[in-house]
């Protein structure tokens, strides 16, 4: 088949990040490749409704007969939805399509489909299956884009996970790659991205000592001996053991308390207000707390005890450890829709209860709070609505990121 210069040109313009460079080749033009770059294209400008429109029309103009660039433009597509947080977009349909092009000898591209997948399994919180399937790609022989885009998602599961020192590694060799590509809006994406290191995380309460933390002093921190009660995340560790309380509200409030006044204790009636959020304490109120510290009781044994004082309850580590509290950086009731919010996308109320494990009504009343607070704001309607919110000034907004927790 003899090529096409144009389409070639084009497609090199959108390779080294030049989309008007590509649209002045092509934008006239309706055929099947033609629509596709014009999609890409539009797609790096930041139309993504229309982006989604043209690769679309490329794939019918394909037909059956072309699975190759077929293919392709399923992975464009779907591109195009991790961008605009469509995550609810096929998965299936994406595997096949970066099956066919490995079927095919299309690496890079089967490569790039593998990346837009993990990405995904990152946003979503589903940190593990991303870690297996990262596993399984090999950057050395792609790219140099491509090698950054690898370096990238390598750093984002670093740091879900904590790992400070792989995280910067990973950007290091991201930023080296963006420059080998010579593409001025993925150097500029890696350092945004890498920016997140040099920001607070979180608030350290320990008695008298309270000050802010970087993510690398929030990581030794959890190394420590130390008791640590962790409000961005709800768990309660030492070193390696983990108790998990998301799904314990009230049990965690109060272990919030008894962590914020160690090595003091904290009145019942204080206890009661905040837990069970009533202003005036009786003698059911005062039943109910004897029956949470139980439990909690429970929960933390071999971690701490909960000892009973005069006045109140009291928390007591283990072998003689240090109480440590890592409140949030910033005192906010829906810090995790605002994590998700804070990367400038723009997202649906259906991707943000997938990626917060959420019911959509309930993120729906949790998005209109925040409107309501001048901390979100949408456009659209319908199935079209979007949301976005501008990033946390500031602040690092990794540990409030949802991600399931493993148990030890």
């Amino acid at each position: 088949m003899k090529t096409d210069p144009l389409i070639q040109a084009a497609a090199q313009a959108l390779a080294a990040g030049d989309p008007l460079g590509a649209l002045k080749r092509v934008a006239l033009r309706d055929d099947a490749h033609a629509l596709a770059l014009r999609g890409i294209a539009m797609a790096q400008l930041g139309d993504l409704v229309r982006a989604k429109t043209l690769v679309r029309s490329a794939a019918r103009a394909f037909g059956a007969k072309q699975a190759v660039a077929r293919a392709r433009c399923v992975i464009a597509e779907a591109e195009i939805a991790l961008a605009s947080r469509d995550l609810a977009w096929r998965a299936k349909a994406l595997a096949d399509a970066r099956a066919t092009l490995a079927a095919h000898g299309d690496r890079i591209n089967a490569a790039h489909a593998g990346y837009l997948e993990v990405r995904r399994l990152v946003l979503i919180g589903q940190i593990d299956a991303a870690e297996r399937m990262l596993d399984t790609l090999d950057p050395a022989p792609l790219p140099p884009a491509l090698r950054a885009a690898h370096e990238l998602v390598v750093a984002g599961v670093a740091l879900r996970r904590l790992q400070t020192a792989a995280a910067r590694l990973a950007f290091a060799r991201a930023r080296h790659a963006a420059h080998e590509a010579r593409i001025p809006a993925l150097i500029a994406e890696v350092e945004n991205a890498s920016h997140v290191l040099q920001l607070p995380a979180a608030r350290l309460i320990a008695g008298a000592d309270k000050r802010l933390l970087l993510l690398d002093e929030v990581e030794g921190v959890l190394a420590s001996d130390a008791l640590v009660v962790d409000a961005c995340r709800h768990v309660v560790q030492s070193a390696a053991t983990v108790v998990s309380l998301t799904r314990r509200p009230i049990l965690f409030n109060l272990a919030y308390q008894l962590a914020e006044a160690w090595p003091a204790d904290v009145p019942r009636d204080a206890l009661i207000a905040r837990a069970f959020k009533t202003r005036h304490a009786d003698d059911s109120h005062r039943a109910r707390l004897r029956v949470e510290m139980g439990r909690l009781r429970t929960l933390l044994a071999g971690l701490a005890d909960i000892n009973a004082t005069r006045h109140g309850f009291a928390l007591a580590p283990r072998r003689g450890h240090a109480v440590v509290l890592l409140a949030r950086p910033v005192d906010e009731a829906h810090a995790a829709m605002l994590a998700l919010l804070a990367d400038g996308e723009s997202w649906s109320s259906s991707a943000l209860a997938l990626a917060l494990g959420a019911s959509q009504r309930t993120v729906q009343r949790m998005l209109d709070s925040l409107a309501a607070a001048g901390k979100a704001q949408s456009f659209g309607q319908g199935r079209a609505r979007r949301w976005m919110a501008p990033p946390a000034s500031g602040f690092a907004t990794t540990l409030l990121l949802p991600t399931p927790v493993a148990l030890n």
